[in-house]
């Protein structure tokens, strides 16, 4: 399908001229931490529905488990692996890269308490699909404001300017990949997982052609 062949972030009049811009517009910036916003909601969703945790919550589970360090140190020594394999990849970090970690973790911390807990099965399935679908809309806004990806989102467009395979294969490979070796550490999958693992992909690619259309149709609008 067309929608899920976008094979690069699209630049809009609003995005930023270059990643490394420590004075982005107003409006560059502004929409940047609303797209983080949804990003931690969607993430927020995500565990609140108890339905299981992101590929790369797995893969860090997987760590500790084999290594005996605590989660959060597992988490930080990926997040670093990964930043480091941008290097070959020659990815520009920027204001938007250090805005990932703090904007989401600080809208997962606040929301969390506030998110639908469901009994239900398929209650939690349906909070675990919005979720994939709000950090898929969240991911698609801040990446076309061009101020620097979030560690794994910045080697997912490595991978895709390297390969030149569409964003939403690249994504779903790298989920897959991350899952697969999360479980054999002995990370707990979970059906929220697999959704997330085989959803984000496409979702992201829904988000960008949202983000595009919406943009040209309000400077459309403007002219």
């Amino acid at each position: 399908m067309k929608l899920f062949s976008i094979k690069s972030v699209p630049t809009m009049n609003w995005s930023s001229d270059r990643p490394l811009n420590f004075k982005p517009r107003f409006l560059t910036l502004a929409l940047l931490c609303f797209g983080l916003v949804i990003f931690g909601i969607g993430e927020g969703l995500l565990i609140a529905s108890g339905a299981g945790v992101s590929p790369w919550t797995v893969f860090a589970q997987g760590i500790s488990i084999s290594s005996g360090w605590g989660i959060g140190v597992a988490t930080f020594v990926v997040g670093v692996a990964v930043l480091i394999l941008w290097i070959p990849m020659r990815q520009t970090p920027g204001i938007g890269t250090i805005l990932n970690a703090t904007i989401i973790a600080a809208v997962m911390e606040v929301s969390l308490p506030y998110l639908p807990h469901p009994d239900l099965y398929v209650f939690r399935a349906a909070e675990a699909a919005l979720g994939v679908l709000l950090v898929g809309l969240g991911s698609g806004i801040y990446l076309v404001a061009n101020l620097g990806p979030g560690p794994r989102d910045g080697l997912m467009t490595g991978l895709q300017r390297i390969t030149g395979y569409p964003i939403a294969y690249v994504r779903t490979f790298i989920e897959i990949v991350v899952v697969v070796l999360g479980w054999l550490l002995g990370g707990t999958v979970g059906l929220g997982t697999l959704m997330f693992a085989f959803g984000i992909g496409p979702a992201l690619s829904i988000g960008l052609h949202i983000v595009k259309i919406l943009s040209s149709s309000l400077v459309e609008d403007s002219l």
